[in-house]
C-alpha cells in the first residue's frame, strides 16, 4: 500500500470550551455523531476529548487534500474506539466517497490532548 495523504491539526482546548458554552447542543449535534458526544460527555471535562475529535476531523480533510466538497458534513468523519481503546476513523456519506475516489483503503489516527491543547495526526493509505 502507498500513502494517499497525511493531515495534522492542533486545537486550543479553551477555544472548544468557549464554542460549546456559546453554541451548546446545536454545535455538538452539527459537528459530532451521537456516539462521539456520548463518549466525550462521560468525562468530567469533555472539552479535551471534543477538541481531539474536532482536530481529527480537520486532519482528515487536510489528508484528503480536497477541501470541503458538496454534501460533506462534519458528522461524515467519526472517531471510534476499538475495544482496547485505540482510536480509529469511520467515514460516511460524501466524505467516504471522496476517500474512495482517492483509493483510500486504510485510515490511521493518533490523538493526544492535555489541559490546553489537543492534536490529531491522520495517515491515509491505499
Amino acid at each position: 500500500m502507498s500513502i494517499r495523504g497525511i493531515g495534522v491539526d492542533i486545537l486550543n482546548v479553551h477555544r472548544m470550551t468557549e464554542i460549546v458554552a456559546r453554541r451548546g447542543e446545536a454545535f455538538l449535534r452539527r459537528v459530532f455523531t451521537p456516539d462521539e458526544i456520548a463518549y466525550c460527555l462521560r468525562h468530567r471535562d469533555p472539552a479535551p476529548s471534543l477538541s481531539a475529535r474536532f482536530s481529527a476531523k480537520e486532519a482528515v480533510i487536510k489528508a484528503l487534500g480536497a477541501g470541503w466538497q458538496p454534501g460533506m458534513r462534519w458528522t461524515d468523519i467519526e472517531v471510534v474506539r476499538a475495544p482496547g481503546g485505540k482510536p480509529s476513523l469511520r467515514l460516511h456519506g460524501a466524505t467516504a466517497q471522496v476517500a474512495e475516489r482517492l483509493g483510500v483503503r486504510e485510515l490511521h489516527l493518533s490523538l493526544t490532548h492535555e489541559s490546553d491543547r489537543a492534536m490529531a495526526f491522520v495517515v491515509l493509505e491505499g
